[in-house]
């Protein structure tokens, strides 16, 4: 058997045991193979929906994403910058109570493992008729931003449009061509103006962020472990970071789902709001600083943590990798709640920001086709279609369901490197510590890109310490990498 195909069985039993439905349900496949194309255009929907398919459309994702969720233009104004970014409307074709719909609620997020995706929706949906896919008219939810010069956001707005990509870039090549580091892509050469316009995001994306960054977002720079085939057999395991281009669309998805949850606030409605409360391992965050010299506040202070996460990152670039991810598991996971109007929830602490929602990715995430329904309900000034107590229920087995899914791709990509590393059992390796509780303590490596479980002696071991490691066991089929204290 091919490591790929073993790693395609694992992802699929992993799924099972984690109660996601790993194939599609007969009914949720009829309603895919029947949809009609016409409806994905727009033309079966509302008349107010806005004609903007002449517009700079474009599309940066990974090299194989087929599942598009969103475009962005810029267009200058006398105010500052207008920046749009068009979500695709995929409750046109997945109406509430559908088949595909029902699915989507149980699994609520797609599942991206080493060898295999498993999506919410049925790839005719997410990679077609609900994908915003290069040079075809699609249907869209459009946020609608003017940013001035200092980077904020004086006005926005949201409604419904007819969008087209024209051009589905990635975002390695246009991050080295927005850095200087590499030519235009070809998609992007050949649309005339593209260039310009792409430019004119990317800077109104920096001041995005340096106006977030002032407020206290942080600066993080984590990697994560990516599977590299040569045809059906791992070759290895390798870091995928974050460049400009990715930056460019994550400045743009912060300030979009900020928007939207304005948006609904001003409506009246409920929402689902996604935070990250103040952390509460903020002591052990200290305790990395005071080991580096530096003196952090007693209570968690973002602008604080931030002015000392730009210092590592300006003095040792590389090993401010291992200090973020540190940094990541100390902050504690994302949460969804529910937010009724003018009942603040708690702020996004990573990110300094007051109202966050989750609106942008609602092929992949089913707390975002939620928002989308809650939206187009606001903008036909109907009532909203899920009570405060549906959203409480969505809100929590969102959460269950995310933490499922991280532990699939976390199992398949460490049967992935357990692979990799069958053949050198008995070799030592500088890791860092990545978790440490009752339940064990756990280490990642740098190269190859893998976290184990640490065996034997781990007293006072904590997140962010850095030891010497030997590797004794690898169980592929478990995803089990197991290693040892020097």
């Amino acid at each position: 058997m091919t490591s790929r195909a073993l790693l395609e069985q694992l992802a699929g039993e992993a799924m099972r045991e984690r109660g996601f439905e790993s194939d599609f349900p007969a009914d949720a496949t009829a309603q895919a193979e029947s949809a009609s194309a016409g409806a994905s255009s727009g033309r079966q929907s509302s008349p107010a929906r806005r004609d903007l398919r002449e517009l700079l459309w474009c599309s940066i994702d990974n090299d194989d994403s087929r599942d598009l969720d969103q475009l962005s233009v810029a267009e200058p104004r006398g105010a500052g910058t207008g920046i749009l970014i068009a979500i695709a409307d995929v409750d046109v074709l997945v109406p509430r109570g559908s088949p595909v719909d029902a699915h989507a609620a149980i699994n609520t997020t797609s599942v991206y493992t080493a060898a295999r995706v498993f999506p919410m929706l049925p790839e005719r949906f997410s990679t077609d008729l609900t994908s915003l896919g290069p040079d075809v008219d699609r249907p869209a939810v459009v946020i609608d931003l003017t940013v001035t010069a200092d980077g904020a956001v004086r006005t926005s707005e949201v409604y419904l449009a007819r969008v087209r990509n024209r051009a589905k870039l990635a975002y390695p090549s246009v991050g080295a061509w927005l850095s200087g580091e590499g030519p235009a892509p070809p998609a992007l050469a050949a649309v005339a103006g593209l260039e310009e316009n792409l430019r004119l995001q990317d800077t109104v994306a920096q001041t995005l962020k340096r106006l977030r960054h002032e407020r206290g977002a942080l600066t993080l720079d984590t990697a994560e472990g990516r599977p590299v085939f040569a045809g059906d057999q791992l070759e290895d395991v390798t870091a995928l970071q974050r460049g400009r281009a990715s930056e460019l669309i994550e400045d743009f998805m912060i300030a979009a789902n900020s928007a939207t949850a304005e948006f609904l606030e001003r409506h009246g409605f409920s929402s689902l709001r996604r935070i990250v409360r103040m952390p509460e391992r903020w002591p052990r965050i200290v305790k990395l600083a005071a080991d580096a010299g530096v003196s952090l506040p007693a209570e968690p202070d973002a602008k604080a943590l931030e002015h000392w996460l730009l210092a590592e990152q300006a003095a040792d670039a590389q090993r401010f990798v291992d200090l973020s991810l540190s940094i990541v598991k100390l902050l504690g996971r994302g949460e969804y709640v529910v937010e009724q109007p003018n009942e603040p929830t708690p702020d996004h602490f990573g990110l300094a920001v007051n109202d966050y929602t989750h609106a942008t990715a609602p092929n992949r995430r089913f707390a975002d086709l939620v928002t989308q329904r809650l939206v187009k309900a606001a903008l036909a000034d109907q009532h909203p279609p899920y009570s405060h107590d549906e959203l409480g229920s969505i809100a929590q087995h969102c959460m269950d369901r995310e933490d499922a899914a991280n532990r699939v791709e976390r199992q398949v990509r460490k049967a992935a490197a357990a692979i990799l590393l069958q053949s050198r059992r008995g070799e030592q390796f500088d890791a860092i510590v990545t978790g440490a509780s009752v339940k064990g303590t756990w280490v990642r490596v740098r190269h190859p890109l893998v976290e184990g479980r640490l065996e034997g002696s781990t007293d006072g071991l904590e997140v962010g310490d850095h030891v010497r490691v030997r590797l004794v066991r690898t169980v592929p089929e478990k995803g089990f990498i197991d290693f040892e204290r020097t």
